[in-house]
């Protein structure tokens, strides 16, 4: 038995494919695990800092932008990669192609942002706050380097870009918080890290010697890239509803203390969503592969990816429940202990974000991206529901049972009210019961 355990170590190390997969997944992880440590410990800081209110401001701002973020980026991330690694003679015009077109979103989405500010009731300073977060997503065009190394297996380059953007980016927080900097400080440096993030994306571009791409733009690839991706452009867009909304809400409804208290707790509980977000989009490319080979090949494949990340999101979530009120008081001290209760509910949306998360990538590779975007609406409306309804009755707790309850239907129920998207359900369910 020990014999057969080191054949199949040495057979599995010495495999091309693994080896590749393993490292460009290595990266991902490490860059990801590097942002979480520092997101939690200068990010916690910056909390502390600021108290629940002016960091429920800064929540607010952030989330309100993120609402439209969606429209910048145009649903074209997993639309390119796909084509790239089924035409990669074509590389130049499908990113300059796709360039052109985020840079339009970008556009648009500032002007959204503008006129929906006019329908809250946040004060001047906050909407400025708004504007200069929001006027980040401009430099987000650069995001296709990140597709063309995503298709190739080669997110090193991508990873050592975001790790020197998170040093930056960190540096600039901890020095403000040394020299007792305002509230708008913290803004900028938001906006700021979408900008080094462009710039070291296009150094690395430069320095694989691939020449440039923004001369190149094809209207008919423009046109079939819109038609794949406007699903996912609007779906997008709700789930960025029923993820940030909350927030939205809870500052109408009680105002920004108890959305510094919720923000809080969120970001303990989001801190975890990189994992499924890494892992589908390195082995994204395989699946696709896999269906090229066979149909039994891309169904063990996406079982093990369900499987794999469902059971990853309950051993997270389990300690966590326990934990919770001790971490969040000793994270965040004594005025945000409130946030205890909301981390213990909303843990639980992780186990359907990482199966949202994987199975989006099954939608994709089907051409389903407008059952995906009708399972995202059902999601939303009824997060909004809830919200209205519960968040009255219960305040920030009840905003929270809102979220795991609207990620439950949109990743996992709504599989089951369609024949084309019911194997998925049982597909999933098969990964929950048999471990």
């Amino acid at each position: 038995m020990i014999k057969r355990l080191k054949h199949l170590a040495q057979t599995v190390k010495n495999h091309q494919g693994f080896r590749r997969y393993f490292a460009n997944t290595s990266w991902l992880f490490a860059e990801q695990l590097l942002r979480m440590v520092a997101g939690l410990l200068v990010g916690i800081w910056v909390a502390r800092y600021l108290g629940p209110e002016q960091f429920g401001i800064f929540s607010y701002a952030i989330a309100f932008t993120s609402l439209f973020n969606s429209i910048a980026k145009l649903g074209l991330d997993g639309i390119v990669v796909r084509d790239l690694v089924k035409e990669a003679e074509k590389r130049d015009i499908y990113l300059g192609t796709a360039f052109w077109l985020k840079l339009l979103g970008a556009l648009l989405m500032l002007g959204i942002v503008a006129i929906a500010m006019q329908l809250t009731s946040s004060d001047p300073l906050t909407n400025l706050y708004i504007l200069i977060i929001a006027s980040g997503a401009i430099f987000q065009s650069f995001e296709v380097v990140d597709f063309y190394f995503q298709s190739k297996v080669l997110s090193k380059f991508v990873s050592i870009c975001k790790m020197a953007q998170l040093f930056i980016s960190s540096l600039l927080k901890l020095y403000f918080i040394y020299t007792g900097a305002e509230l708008i400080y913290f803004v900028l440096v938001t906006l700021l890290d979408q900008v080094t993030l462009a710039l070291s994306l296009y150094i690395a571009y430069r320095f694989q010697e691939l020449g440039s791409f923004y001369g190149h733009f094809n209207k008919a690839i423009a046109k079939q890239l819109l038609k794949d991706s406007w699903p996912l452009i609007f779906s997008g867009l709700v789930i960025m509803i029923y993820m940030r909304i909350d927030q939205i809400m809870i500052k109408e409804m009680l105002g920004e203390r108890d959305v510094g208290l919720f923000s809080a707790a969120v970001r303990l509980s989001e801190v975890w969503y990189f994992i499924p977000v890494i892992i589908s989009t390195s082995l994204f490319p395989s699946i696709v592969n896999a269906k090229k080979i066979s149909d039994k090949l891309y169904d063990t494949r996406l079982r093990r990816l369900y499987t794999f990340m469902i059971w990853l999101a309950i051993m997270i979530a389990l300690p966590m429940t326990f934990l919770s009120n001790w971490l969040v008081t000793l994270l965040y001290g004594e005025a945000y202990r409130e946030a205890g209760q909301i981390l213990m509910i909303h843990i639980w949306a992780g186990v359907f974000v990482f199966m949202g998360v994987a199975s989006s990538k099954w939608f994709i590779s089907e051409g389903l991206q407008r059952h995906l975007t009708i399972n995202t609406v059902a999601g939303a409306i009824m997060n909004i529901l809830l919200n209205i309804f519960l968040i009255p009755k219960y305040g920030i707790y009840g905003a929270a049972i809102a979220t795991v309850m609207s990620q439950a239907l949109a990743s996992y129920f709504m599989n089951i009210l369609f024949k084309r998207t019911r194997l998925n359900f049982f597909r999933l369910t098969r990964s929950v019961v048999f471990f």
